[in-house]
C-alpha cells in the first residue's frame, strides 16, 4: 500500500517530466555540445572544444552587441520603470474618476505585441516622411524633415518604442503593490506631520520594494532578449555601424545567416549565464534589504 502511494505522485508527474526532458533538458544538453563545435551549415561540424568561448571574449561584434543591449536595459530601468511607477501613483490617488478607463488606456499597448509596435514606430522615426520630424518641424521651422532618427539615435528610438509598450504593463504591478501598502501606517505618518514625499520615501517605497525588484528583474531579462523590435524597426539590419545590434540579434545572424550554429549556441549560453548572474545578484540585494 505504501509503495503504491509513493508511486502515485510520479505517475501524475510523468507526462510533465517526459515533455520537460524531451523539449527542455535534451535540447539544453545538445546546445551545450553544439557550443563546442564549429558548424558549416546543416550536417557539417568540427569539434573545437572551448575555442568558441575563447573567441567570444575577443569578438568585437559580441562586445558591441553587449554594449548596445546594456544601454537599452539601462534606458528601460532609468526611464521606463520611473514612468510606470509615476503612472501607478497617479492612478492610485483616492477619488480619481475614470481610473479603470485610464488603466485600460495605459495597459492596452502591451497587448499588441512587439512586431506591431516595431511596425508602428518605424514610420514615426522614418527619415523623410516620419511623423516625428513633421511634428518637430511644426514647432521648430528650422528643423530638417530628413533628420535620421534611426541612424543617429538608434537606441533612443528603441527605448521610446519600448517605453510606449511596457510602461503600462509595469504600471499594473506597481499599482497592485501600492494598493497593498498599509493605510494605517500612512495615516499615522500623516498625523505625525510627515509630508507626501516623506510618506512615499519612508513608507510606500519600502513596502513595494519586493514588487519593484520583481519588475526590475523582468525588465532586465526582457531587455537582454531584445530582438524583434530592433530587427523590424531597422529593416532587418543592425543599423549603421551596428549601433542597433543586440545580443539576440547577433545570435540570430551568426546561427541563421552565417550558418555557424556552434558559435550561436555559445552566444546563447553566455547570455543565459549573464541573466542567471543578474538574477542571483538581485536576489542577494533583496535578501539583504529584507534582513535590514
Amino acid at each position: 500500500m505504501n509503495r503504491r502511494l509513493n508511486i502515485a505522485p510520479w505517475l501524475f508527474l510523468s507526462p510533465f517530466l517526459g515533455l520537460f526532458a524531451v523539449f527542455t533538458v535534451w535540447p539544453l544538453i545538445q546546445s551545450l555540445f553544439l557550443s563546442m563545435q564549429q558548424t558549416y551549415g546543416p550536417g557539417n561540424s568540427q569539434w573545437v572544444g572551448l575555442h568558441n568561448f575563447k573567441y567570444l571574449l575577443t569578438d568585437p561584434l559580441f562586445w558591441k552587441a553587449t554594449g548596445n543591449t546594456v544601454k537599452f536595459a539601462l534606458g528601460s530601468l532609468l526611464i521606463q520603470l520611473p514612468v510606470a511607477l509615476g503612472l501607478a501613483v497617479l492612478l492610485n490617488r483616492p477619488g480619481l474618476r475614470g481610473r479603470a478607463i485610464f488603466r485600460l488606456i495605459f495597459f492596452a499597448p502591451s497587448l499588441v505585441g512587439l512586431p506591431f509596435v516595431a511596425m508602428l514606430f518605424a514610420p514615426i522615426f522614418e527619415k523623410h516622411t516620419g511623423l516625428l520630424n513633421k511634428m518637430v518641424n511644426f514647432f521648430i521651422a528650422e528643423w530638417p524633415l530628413d533628420f535620421p532618427w534611426t541612424q543617429n539615435y538608434v537606441m533612443s528610438a528603441l527605448i521610446i518604442a519600448a517605453l510606449w509598450m511596457y510602461a503600462g504593463f509595469n504600471m499594473v504591478y506597481f499599482l497592485a503593490a501600492l494598493q497593498n501598502v498599509s493605510k494605517d501606517l500612512l495615516e499615522a505618518a500623516e498625523i505625525d506631520g510627515a509630508g507626501p514625499w516623506q510618506r512615499f520615501w519612508h513608507i510606500t517605497l519600502p513596502e513595494i520594494t519586493p514588487v519593484a525588484g520583481f519588475v526590475t528583474l523582468l525588465s532586465v531579462i526582457g531587455s537582454f532578449q531584445l530582438f524583434e523590435l530592433s530587427y523590424i524597426m531597422l529593416n532587418d539590419t543592425a543599423g549603421p555601424d551596428n549601433n542597433g545590434l543586440t545580443i539576440v540579434m547577433y545570435l540570430y545572424q551568426t546561427g541563421f545567416q552565417t550558418g555557424d550554429l556552434g558559435y550561436a549556441s555559445t552566444i546563447g549560453w553566455v547570455l543565459a549565464l549573464i541573466l542567471v548572474s543578474i538574477a542571483m545578484i538581485q536576489r542577494r540585494i533583496l535578501k539583504r534589504h529584507e534582513e535590514n
